[in-house]
């Protein structure tokens, strides 16, 4: 199961980005296969406390469409979060997933195309990539693509909104589709 997907051939086939990343005003790393840890690791670059931002662009009937903001939650609480909703999180394309770190002045945001970018300590993230084994490049999203919506994780999906007590607001325009 994958995000997102490619035309390759007639066939659509999961997309995953190779482990390379670009720095610019912001680090921009591709997610490969989707994995959380990627997330992880560079949210891992400043100090707590932080807010997830879970963005709801694409809803399946689990809630309205919105941002979902977390209370301010330790380092421990954020990988529970990412352990526990692992399947979910690297196999649905229905959200945007936002860290951020008020005292680090850091954000980082994993979209709904498996592209991860960090803001803040630049030179942190660029360090922990390569640590990861990743290599100057640019992701790139390939055109055309699709992305997963899955049924089978609508249950899961629910329960992402009951692991906080979440602060809902409206999508802004930039989040919509």
């Amino acid at each position: 199961m994958y995000r997102l997907g490619h035309l390759v051939n007639g066939e659509w086939i999961a997309h995953s980005h190779l482990p390379v990343f670009d720095v610019g005003e912001r680090v921009t790393a591709g997610a490969p296969g989707g994995d959380p840890v990627v997330f992880e690791r560079l949210v891992e670059c400043s100090e707590p406390p932080y807010y997830l931002l879970y963005v709801l662009h694409t809803p399946r009937g689990e809630a309205l469409p919105g941002r979902y903001q977390s209370p301010a939650l330790s380092l421990a609480l954020v990988k529970e979060f990412l352990t526990r909703f692992a399947p979910f999180l690297s196999a649905d394309a229905r959200f945007d997933l936002w860290a951020h770190s008020p005292g680090g002045k850091a954000t980082v945001v994993w979209d709904r195309h498996n592209q991860v970018f960090g803001y803040g300590p630049l030179d942190r993230y660029s360090s922990t990539l390569r640590s990861m084994g990743f290599s100057p490049g640019r992701p790139d999203v390939p055109a055309p693509h699709e992305h997963h919506y899955r049924e089978e994780f609508d249950a899961l999906a629910k329960e992402v909104l009951t692991a906080f007590d979440w602060l809902h607001s409206p999508l802004r325009p930039e989040d919509e589709q």
